[in-house]
């Protein structure tokens, strides 16, 4: 009885607080927060694939695609952004092409392939933000992967 009202509730109250953050987000910010969706889209899509709930396994990557397509895509300004603008629009266009295949065909790689690629993404893109109120970053560390990321500081000039 009290569930399913406290559920309703409580989303709704994450709705406004999603609703807040995107009025008063930068358009950087706000691609962040489109990768972070299309994350925890595929996040529930896994989860459905493996229970086996294909209704519901269908609206979370049709929610994903949507993302890649009429928000990651769509935002791209590929006069302004030339090569770099063309190779994204491509990327987005084979995830979305990946994630059609998942769907018919329930599989969970394609999935976990493209949750990735935006992970790296989302991490590439939160390392160019312009933060105009924080002006420095941590040192390099040295790590035994070369390829992992590394944090660095920067000071004001």
């Amino acid at each position: 009885m009290f569930g399913s009202s406290q559920s309703q509730g409580a989303s709704a109250y994450a709705k406004v607080g999603i609703e807040t953050g995107v009025i008063s987000a930068s358009p950087h910010k706000l691609i962040v927060m489109l990768y972070d969706g299309a994350i925890v889209a595929l996040s529930h899509t896994l989860t459905h694939i493996k229970a086996k709930d294909f209704a519901a396994k269908g609206q979370s990557i049709s929610k994903a695609i949507a993302i890649i397509e009429n928000g990651l895509r769509a935002s791209l300004d590929k006069r302004a952004g030339g090569e770099i603008a063309e190779s994204l629009d491509a990327l987005y266009e084979y995830m979305a092409g990946r994630l059609i295949q998942a769907n018919l065909d329930n599989d969970t790689v394609p999935v976990t392939e493209v949750q990735n690629l935006l992970r790296d993404l989302k991490l590439a893109w939160e390392a160019i933000t312009p933060d105009k109120t924080n002006h420095s970053v941590e040192a390099p560390i040295a790590k035994n992967d070369p390829l992992e990321p590394r944090q660095t500081t920067l000071f004001k000039a």
